[in-house]
């Protein structure tokens, strides 16, 4: 195990651990709203603080990317991108479904590590380019399934860009009837994680931030999977829209996105 993802589990770790420690005792006083229907608490804050502090004494002249303001530069060329509390709303109605999200990213912007961590359920995945990934260190894959009324997807409601919700509601209405059931739990990291594992067959979501994606994209990867924005490229970092599947349904979801969002959108 490299020195980088080591520091990705411990930084998640660290972040994890305040959270838990602190889930189902908010109150209104530590919850603040960014934007619409996009809520921030001291919780969020303070795992970002662990998590970028546990980097920055292992990697000084790397960057760091936070959902919640870290922004360092750096000096390498590489850069950690961290989601401290990938899940708000649920952390905040006490519901236990969220997780911390770390990946790291070479100079030449590939993905190097990732590690998602459920807190509450003490889940650990993590990744590294070309070794695989692991779900408490036992090796995971992708599922193999293709069989529409075997096909369990995950997906992310709009919570905050509404301009294309007929579409989303278009593609929800396909993947509905051509599989056997879509789940919407309110972490896309964990969706992505459980993807990997094999507990979902797929995911799909549009306008997402690499902090939320990083990490799972590339568990998803090393764990046998595909991983594409919705043109089918590998910009699904800058654009936020985001196909990871098995594989093997990987041109069917493809095709039902694109039939519904085009095939320029962004």
């Amino acid at each position: 195990m490299t020195r980088e993802l080591i520091t990705a589990i411990e930084a998640a770790k660290a972040a994890g651990k305040n959270a838990r420690r602190s889930f189902g005792k908010l109150s209104t006083a530590h919850i603040s709203l960014k934007d619409r229907n996009d809520f921030v608490t001291v919780v969020d804050k303070r795992c970002e603080e662990l998590a970028a502090n546990t980097i920055r004494r292992r990697f000084p002249e790397d960057g760091i990317l936070g959902e919640e303001g870290t922004t360092d530069g750096g000096t390498s060329g590489r850069k950690w991108i961290i989601d401290p509390l990938d899940g708000t709303l649920n952390f905040i109605h006490s519901v236990p479904n969220f997780s911390v999200s770390v990946a790291m990213m070479d100079e030449t912007g590939d993905l190097i590590v990732g590690a998602i961590y459920n807190p509450i359920m003490k889940e650990l995945f993590t990744a590294q380019r070309g070794k695989g990934a692991f779900f408490n260190n036992h090796r995971i894959h992708v599922t193999q399934n293709y069989r529409s009324e075997r096909l369990l997807l995950a997906t992310g409601f709009p919570y905050k860009v509404y301009d294309h919700l007929d579409k989303y509601l278009a593609v929800l209405s396909d993947l509905i009837q051509s599989t056997a059931g879509i789940r919407r739990a309110g972490s896309a990291a964990l969706d992505l994680a459980y993807t990997a594992c094999g507990r979902y067959d797929g995911f799909w979501e549009y306008h997402l931030n690499a902090w939320d994606i990083a990490a799972g994209a590339l568990l998803v990867r090393e764990a046998g999977g595909i991983v594409t924005d919705f043109k089918g490229d590998d910009a699904f970092l800058k654009t936020g829209n985001i196909i990871a599947t098995n594989g093997k349904i990987h041109s069917m979801v493809l095709e039902k996105v694109q039939s519904h969002f085009g095939l320029s959108f962004e």
